[in-house]
């Protein structure tokens, strides 16, 4: 009998392939921080004996904390993760663990303050003390000498519980917004978005640059993109013309070429390769 994916891998290509590597999970924030947070969550790995992976993710509109330790040969890493629009892969090896937070999209902005727009950070790896300063470098000290992730992870909590910033009704905003293009992956163009949430497309890029960090047409093509690679994922027989067709591409050559520069080849072989993998792992 197949096993069925946990939830919060949305996002991880190969999912069960990976899977078989790493322990993943995701937890909700508490309410407090739910208008600012979307989860938190745990990596953990241990590879000793065994190669190391190179895992890709299709990237989200999403910030995240993150909080490394390579158990095996102590080395850490705390950084702040903007936007990624490229490529995504990690190398995980030997034994290792993150524990990390991701954020709403328009979510990370309140922790920002001042004028500096998220799209600051996009296509960076940030020093966590170069948003938090010393405090982040201290709270990053303590995560690392945790005994385990559930200690980081309620360190983590605090932390960011004790500076949550009041609420911000254009953080809330660009997270609606984002939500209704996640919920539309056959929508197209932005100044039809515009049109639909009450904003200029120029007021919309605006928004979008400073909360999110990153445009609209980003996001509408990356979520088309995720829709795709679900489909394709899922051991469903897909008609390729009919799903381009459904997501608003004038014809499928083109879909192809964007699905393979997103995750890394053709839709179709992708969906045979995730079927090899559902049997290995039956």
């Amino acid at each position: 009998m197949e096993r069925a994916l946990p939830g919060g891998t949305r996002g991880i290509l190969h999912a069960r392939a990976g899977l078989e590597r790493f322990h993943a999970e995701r937890t909700a924030p508490p309410p407090p921080l739910a208008p600012f947070v979307g989860f938190f969550w745990v990596l953990h790995w241990d590879l000793r004996g065994r190669a190391p992976h190179r895992q890709r993710l299709l990237t989200l509109p999403s910030v995240h904390m993150t909080f490394t330790s390579y158990l095996t040969g102590g080395a850490t890493r705390a950084r702040i993760v903007g936007v990624v629009r490229d490529e995504f892969v990690e190398e995980i090896a030997d034994e290792g663990r993150v524990v990390s937070v991701g954020f709403r999209p328009g979510g990370f902005r309140p922790f920002l303050g001042g004028d500096v727009p998220v799209a600051a950070l996009t296509g960076r790896f940030a020093g966590v003390d170069e948003v938090f300063g010393a405090d982040g470098l201290a709270l990053a000290a303590e995560i690392f000498a945790a005994p385990g992730a559930e200690e980081g992870l309620g360190l983590l909590r605090e932390f960011l519980l004790a500076r949550r910033p009041a609420p911000d009704p254009s953080a809330e905003r660009a997270a609606s917004i984002v939500e209704r293009i996640s919920a539309r992956p056959g929508l197209l163009r932005v100044d039809e978005l515009a049109e639909d949430v009450g904003l200029s497309p120029r007021g919309l890029q605006r928004l979008f640059h400073e909360y999110v960090g990153i445009g609209p047409k980003w996001v509408i093509r990356r979520f088309r993109m995720q829709e795709a690679h679900e489909r394709a994922a899922s051991g469903s027989e897909v008609d390729w013309a009919e799903l381009a067709a459904e997501l608003g591409y004038a014809d499928q050559a083109h879909f192809t070429r964007d699905f393979t520069a997103a995750v890394g080849t053709s839709p179709a072989r992708y969906a045979r390769e995730a079927g090899a993998d559902r049997e290995a792992g039956a």
